[in-house]
C-alpha cells in the first residue's frame, strides 16, 4: 500500500457525520486503495507488507446514505485487553472439534453471491465480517446474509488502517456508522467487531465494548487477499486445528482464489470431522 487512507475530520455527531461527506471525500475513498485485513502488525509485531488494495465500488458513496436509522443502544460490555483468537475464548461450549470461518471485506456483488452459494452447497455457517459503505451498496446482500443463518460483524466503514492510529472519535465515527448501515440494510446490530488489519488499541477495545461488541481476530491466515494461489490458501486452511478460526475474504479485490481453494478445503475439514460454527 502506498500509506494510510485519510478519513473524514471529526464532525461532533458520529452517527450522522456520513451525511455530509462531500463529493471530495468520496472521491478521496475511490482513489486510495485500503488495504487487505490481513495487513497488519496483526499480534505479532510485525511490520506490514503490501497488500492487496480495497477500494470501494462506484455505488459505495457514503454521502448517499441519507436518513440512516440509530442503530439500537446496546448494553456495555467489559474491555478486553486483547481480542478472541480462538472459538473456546469466545464459546467455551461450542464442540471441542469446532472450527470457524470467518470472511472479510464484503459484501461484493461479484463474489459474495458465490461464497453464500457455496456455504449452502456445504451447510456451513461462517462469520461475515462486513464494511459499512459495502453494505449500504449492497443490501441485498447484507439480507441474505443474515438469511442464511451466518453471523455478520462490523468492520468499520471505509477499513482505514492503520486504525489504532486514529483518534478516539475517528474511531467512534467509524464503529458506530458501521453499525447504523448494517441495521439500515436489514441485519441485526452486530455483538462482533474486527479491527481492519488486526489492528487494535485501548481505545478501540474502549469503544468497541462501550457499543457492546466482542472484538475477534483469527489464528489461521492463508494471506488469500494477496492471491498466492490456490494451491497456497489451500494448504493453509487444511493446517487448521480444533478451535481455530480462519481468516478469509470475499471483498476488497479479486477473491477467485479464495473461492477455488474452498471448494475443496470446505468438504475436506468437513471430512476430517470439523463442525463449522459462527462465532
Amino acid at each position: 500500500m502506498e500509506g494510510p487512507v485519510p478519513i473524514p475530520p471529526h464532525v461532533p455527531h458520529p452517527r450522522r457525520h456520513l451525511l455530509r461527506w462531500g463529493a471530495a471525500g468520496a472521491a478521496s475513498l475511490a482513489a486510495a486503495a485500503l488495504a487487505g485485513c490481513s495487513d497488519s502488525a496483526h499480534a505479532h509485531g510485525a511490520a506490514p507488507e503490501p497488500s492487496d488494495s480495497f477500494s470501494p465500488g462506484p455505488a459505495s458513496n457514503p454521502s448517499a446514505a441519507a436518513g440512516l436509522p440509530t442503530p439500537p443502544v446496546a448494553s456495555p460490555v467489559a474491555a478486553r485487553s486483547k481480542p478472541v483468537f480462538k472459538v473456546h475464548d469466545l464459546l467455551p461450549d461450542a464442540p471441542s472439534d469446532a472450527i470457524a470461518l470467518t470472511i472479510d471485506d464484503g459484501p461484493s456483488a461479484l463474489y459474495t453471491p458465490q461464497m453464500l452459494a457455496l456455504l449452502r452447497q456445504y451447510d456451513i455457517r461462517a462469520t461475515f465480517s462486513v464494511v459499512g459503505i459495502e453494505a449500504h451498496a449492497h443490501k441485498d446482500l447484507i439480507k441474505a446474509i443474515a438469511a442464511d443463518g451466518h453471523m455478520i460483524a462490523n468492520h468499520t466503514m471505509t477499513h482505514p488502517q492503520p486504525f489504532s492510529k486514529r483518534t478516539a472519535a475517528q474511531i467512534e465515527q467509524q464503529i458506530v456508522d458501521a453499525q447504523s448501515v448494517i441495521v439500515d440494510a436489514g441485519a441485526p446490530a452486530p455483538t462482533l467487531f474486527r479491527s481492519p488489519g488486526g489492528d487494535w488499541s485501548t481505545a478501540v477495545y474502549d469503544t468497541v465494548a462501550k457499543h457492546g461488541m466482542i472484538p475477534i481476530d483469527w489464528d489461521v491466515d492463508p494471506r488469500d487477499w494477496s492471491r498466492p494461489g490456490v494451491p497456497h490458501i489451500t494448504e493453509k486452511l487444511m493446517a487448521a486445528h480444533p478451535g481455530d478460526i480462519l481468516l478469509c475474504h470475499d471483498g476488497g479485490g479479486d477473491r477467485s482464489q479464495t473461492l477455488d481453494a474452498l471448494k475443496s478445503v470446505l468438504p475436506a475439514l468437513k471430512a476430517k470431522g470439523f463442525t463449522f460454527v459462527t462465532l
